[in-house]
């Protein structure tokens, strides 16, 4: 599949998605980032947004199965990966597996299940499989995590470890519709018969593989790898963050950078594309220092200082 193609086939699922979701396209486009730089994403939300219908609706329209884990506090690990059971006829031991074990799992409040819980993800997001009981079972593939978190209530949560959070590709959030998405959001519910809309299916499994592989063949320039770097390493500089972005972070700018190019139908990354994707994918990663989140510095205030400062490679 070349670029114009998979920009086509993007552009499908896009339309698709945005039937079914009453949302901003730049929201689902991000989202969609994500999934084609072959990452997580983490959606910060109130309730009743739309937060498992937007994953819902991708997984339908890639063709992909899906899976629904509502984390709580009882939640246990092996509730998530699965775990060995006796079978009597057999007399031996039998993997069950668990929800994790689908395309798309849509994490829903992920900070309301314990530590140990959420460190069950851990492995499947990094490595595309869990051990249960020292024995590995590899996950489908593709796979990969849309996790959600209330910003509002904090009672009974248990933050996301930096380890946690920084597996995630990318994070955003839906937000209200304003007036007119609201209304159409009455119509649509008009129109049909069912509480939840549906989306239609768009790619094949070839397909989907074939999209996810498209932005490795992306060009980018060597004074753009220094200007990814440059913009990661200012974060640990800033006098306000206490942990800057990682070098797994620094990656994840690269790959989304051309990820984000084949969404613009483009051949080869600009620093425009650098710049778009840097706030969904570099801002959850930051540490604030103390000082910082007393006074209320917005993480996404930091990043942007960081690309006002970072002097903009000029390409021939």
């Amino acid at each position: 599949m070349e670029v114009p193609d998979a920009n086509e086939e993007a552009q499908a699922v896009l339309d698709t998605v945005g039937d079914a979701v009453i949302a901003d396209r730049e929201f689902l486009r991000t989202v969609l980032l994500g999934v084609m730089a072959r990452g997580h994403v983490l959606l910060e939300d109130v309730p009743g947004t739309g937060k498992t219908l937007t994953a819902r609706s991708f997984a339908t329209a890639f063709g992909l199965s899906f899976s629904r884990v509502q984390f709580t506090p009882d939640l246990l690990p092996s509730d998530v990966t699965g775990t060995h059971v006796f079978d009597e006829d057999s007399a031996e031991f039998s993997f069950n597996e668990g929800p994790i074990f689908a395309n798309i799992v849509l994490a829903d409040e992920i900070n309301r299940a314990p530590p140990k819980t959420q460190a069950a993800l851990l492995e499947a997001m990094e490595e595309g499989q869990v051990t249960v009981d020292g024995d590995t079972h590899d996950l489908p593939d593709p796979f990969f995590v849309i996790a959600t978190q209330n910003p509002v209530e904090q009672e009974g949560t248990f933050p996301l470890p930096e380890a946690q959070v920084d597996r995630f590709m990318v994070k955003t959030s839906l937000g209200y519709p304003d007036l007119d998405g609201e209304v159409e959001l009455l119509r649509r519910r008009r129109a049909r018969d069912t509480q939840s809309p549906d989306a239609e299916r768009v790619l094949t499994d070839e397909a989907v593989d074939q999209l996810r592989r498209v932005p490795e063949s992306v060009r980018i320039e060597d004074e753009l790898l220094e200007y990814v770097a440059r913009v990661a390493r200012a974060t640990r500089e800033d006098r306000r963050v206490e942990v800057g972005v990682s070098p797994r972070g620094t990656q994840r700018l690269f790959e989304t950078a051309r990820a984000e190019a084949v969404l613009a139908g483009r051949e080869f990354v600009t620093p425009d594309d650098i710049k778009r994707v840097a706030q969904p994918v570099l801002a959850h990663r930051l540490v604030l220092t103390p000082d910082a989140t007393v006074n209320d510095v917005e993480k996404g205030a930091v990043v942007e200082s960081v690309l006002d400062q970072v002097p903009v490679p000029t390409l021939e």
